[in-house]
């Protein structure tokens, strides 16, 4: 089992900056892919980015440019920058893990962009 545990969630006014981390325990698997996930209300779960254990990235269209995804130390924490947010950035962010068949996730931290 891995456990993911989240933090950096807040309240932001448009065009503000929040730094959202992951730290992994547990189980670790040598080649992995740690990233995170976000669901606003009423709308289905989406990709923000991903991070291999190699270092490549991938962005979703919408964040790309704003938001920078990087992992530290052993590299099992994973972090999000996050700039000149928009309210359309408010949502519940997930940290995910995945290695072979398993799938993991963070129990979520809220981001709410409002003036």
């Amino acid at each position: 089992q891995v456990q993911l545990v989240e933090s950096g969630g807040n309240l932001v006014q448009p065009g503000g900056s929040l730094r959202l981390s992951c730290l992994a325990s547990g189980r670790w698997f040598s080649i992995n892919t740690m990233g995170w996930y976000r669901q606003a209300p009423g709308k289905e779960r989406e990709l923000v980015a991903l991070i291999s254990s190699g270092g490549s990235t991938t962005y979703a269209d919408s964040v790309k440019g704003r938001f920078t995804i990087s992992r530290e130390g052993a590299k099992n924490r994973v972090n999000l920058q996050m700039n000149s947010l928009k309210p359309e950035d408010t949502a519940v962010y997930y940290c995910n893990y995945r290695a072979e068949s398993s799938v993991y996730w963070g129990q979520g931290t809220q981001v709410t962009v409002s003036s």
